[in-house]
């Protein structure tokens, strides 16, 4: 059992592979899905550390495609969110995001709210492509200083 282990992570590290796991896994979690993509990047890294700029593109590639689909997603229910205009700290938080626009999505690398923040760009119909590419530099940088920050955490190498 151990050896079948080895073989699928030794067969995960390949770029083949482990870039495409890593493309689906941060393109899942980028959605309103609880779920991160770092220890997937992490683990990939850790592997084939040559393999750290490619999975930090990719990772980032991958959340950014997820953060446009959350955009789209909040573009759809624009009429329904209509009806829940009402509470004082939705309309804050509004007016907060329109004074920043698409640099709003600088952001959305955040726990928790940087997900939901795509959705509320596209449902204020803030403009796609400058929400893409904040939202790319922000995951970006995001992947970057995690993956190096983990590596520098946990120096040793798998063999």
């Amino acid at each position: 059992m151990q050896a079948w282990i080895d073989h699928l992570i030794m067969l995960l590290a390949l770029p083949e592979y482990g870039l495409s796991t890593v493309l689906v896994v941060s393109f899942v979690s980028a959605t309103l899905l609880p779920m991160g993509s770092e220890p997937a990047v992490f683990g990939l890294v850790k592997i084939n550390p040559s393999l750290f700029w490619p999975a930090i593109l990719v990772a980032t590639a991958g959340n950014t495609l997820g953060g446009s689909l959350t955009w789209f997603m909040g573009f759809g229910t624009h009429q329904l969110m209509d009806k829940v205009r009402d509470s004082r700290s939705h309309i804050r938080a509004l007016q907060w995001l329109e004074r920043l626009g698409p640099k709003a999505c600088l952001l959305s690398w955040l726990p928790i709210v940087g997900d939901p923040l795509c959705g509320v760009a596209g449902w204020l119909r803030m403009p796609f492509w400058p929400c893409v590419l904040y939202m790319a530099i922000g995951k970006f940088l995001r992947y970057a200083t995690m993956t190096a920050a983990l590596l520098w955490i946990f120096p040793g190498t798998i063999h």
